[in-house]
């Protein structure tokens, strides 16, 4: 049974930063690609990065250039270092195999930006 651990969630005013992490378990993390993806109140749940076993990234548009994907697989720990934050990152994000998800998802961890 895979299970999902999200932390590093906060509050934080517009321009800061947050970096999460993801503790992973119960899959061979080192060979799964993997992604953070995050649901905004009234929204569906979207994909924003992905980081495959063999490093590549891909970044949805709207975070390129300000968020960072990476994953450390000695440690089984995924993690997004996010810059440069707006109101629009307001949401609940979680970490999960990509393009396509386990079954389990974590509880999530919460990024609120706001003034």
């Amino acid at each position: 049974q895979v299970q999902l651990v999200e932390s590093g969630g906060g509050l934080v005013q517009p321009g800061g930063s947050l970096r999460l992490s993801c503790t992973v378990s119960g899959s061979i993390f080192s060979i799964q690609a993997m992604g953070w993806y995050r649901q905004a109140p009234g929204k569906q749940r979207e994909l924003v990065a992905t980081i495959g076993s063999g490093g590549y990234t891909i970044y949805e548009n709207s975070v390129k250039g300000r968020f960072t994907i990476s994953r450390d697989n000695a440690k089984n720990t995924l993690y997004l270092q996010m810059n440069s934050l707006k109101p629009d990152d307001t949401a609940v994000y979680y970490c999960n195999a990509a393009p396509i998800s386990y079954g389990a998802w974590g509880q999530g961890t919460q990024v609120t930006v706001s003034s």
